[in-house]
């Protein structure tokens, strides 16, 4: 159950990151004053999913030692890497994706203890 708890937790956090770039994005496209800024829909998707991640946080912290919970966070540079391509096309190089394997081969051994 810990497990899933950390997984949803880096979905949301990767989800409030990519909508951060999108409500960045936009602005660039639309450029509108702070109150337009304040009250982009991306921004506020952004918060929401970020503020739900933060809440399932609490519970693993509960369930988890920081120094086992903390390192699995690592999923986030997984998940926002994929989903950057998709979303934004961004593009990763092998450089990348090795160090991407890095983090999951230490995710793995986290996971082992």
């Amino acid at each position: 159950m810990s497990l899933l708890l950390v997984l949803a937790v880096s979905l949301f956090t990767c989800l409030g990151q990519l909508m951060q770039k999108q409500a960045v994005e936009s602005w660039k496209v639309q450029p509108t004053g702070t109150l337009g800024m304040l009250t982009s829909r991306w921004l506020w998707l952004a918060i929401i999913s970020l503020g739900t991640a933060m809440l399932i946080w609490l519970v693993v912290l509960q369930r988890l030692e920081v120094s086992v919970a903390y390192p699995m966070l690592s999923l986030n540079f997984v998940f926002v890497t994929l989903a950057a391509q998709f979303w934004f096309g961004e593009k990763t190089t092998p450089r990348h994706w090795v160090g991407i394997l890095f983090i999951m081969l230490g995710i793995a051994l986290l996971r082992g203890t």
